[in-house]
């Protein structure tokens, strides 16, 4: 596919990209695209982690969870829970 492309079809395509984008959005543009990449390689990480985790409690025999769920504790500004709106 770029097997004829040479380096002066890349600085033709670099020319082409800084003048759609102009020389001042091109830093923002790539700060963007770096932290993108980086929320999108946390996100994999996470899903692999996810992944992995469920595989663990099988392995050690007990999947079910011993927590407690968490009180719906719901308070006003006042800070009380039994006060009414």
């Amino acid at each position: 596919m770029l097997q004829g492309l040479t380096g002066w079809h890349f600085l033709i395509i670099l020319a082409v990209i800084l003048l759609l984008f102009g020389a001042a959005k091109l830093p923002a543009l790539a700060k963007s695209m770096g932290q993108s990449a980086r929320v999108f390689k946390g996100e994999m990480k996470a899903m692999k982690d996810d992944d992995a985790a469920p595989a663990a409690t099988n392995a050690s025999g007990s999947a079910a969870s011993t927590e407690a769920p968490a009180a719906d504790v719901r308070t006003d500004a006042g800070g009380t829970s039994d006060s009414k709106s």
